[in-house]
């Protein structure tokens, strides 16, 4: 097997990778600057518990990076479709929490586009609504 980095071709394709590497990055900024991460994510770690740190860079970057790099290094349709489904229910939570736990504010509202548009554009290429 001949391991060369599958570059996009098609429209498609670029905004299914374009989405994969906002991934990515959002992994690394995890991983190397969690505390920041954390107050761009409005949240903060207890005192009591100071691994919550840990838990930015060990859960949240961890999936972000293996699915954004699997992706982008693969660039395979049914990779791409699990990228879109996750940004997709990403967005599913943020609703639910928008109308249950009243955090219907601008900045889950603008969260919620970013979302969504993460979720749509490795969609549009999976399904072949974009080629």
């Amino acid at each position: 097997m001949e391991i060369a980095f599958p570059w996009p071709t098609s429209n498609g394709e670029w905004l299914a990778w374009s989405s994969a590497a906002v991934t990515v990055l959002l992994g690394l900024f995890g991983l190397f600057a969690p505390r920041l991460a954390l107050r761009l994510l409005r949240l903060s770690p207890s005192e009591r518990h100071p691994d919550a740190v840990a838990e930015i860079r060990a859960t949240i970057s961890g999936f972000y990076l293996g699915l954004g790099l699997a992706c982008i290094l693969l660039a395979q349709p049914l990779l791409y479709l699990a990228l879109g489904f996750s940004w997709g229910f990403t967005a599913f939570g943020r609703v639910v929490g928008m109308l249950s736990d009243r955090a219907n504010t601008l900045y889950n509202w603008v969260a919620l586009i970013v979302d969504l548009a993460l979720a749509v554009s490795p969609l549009a290429y999976a399904f072949g609504f974009v080629p």
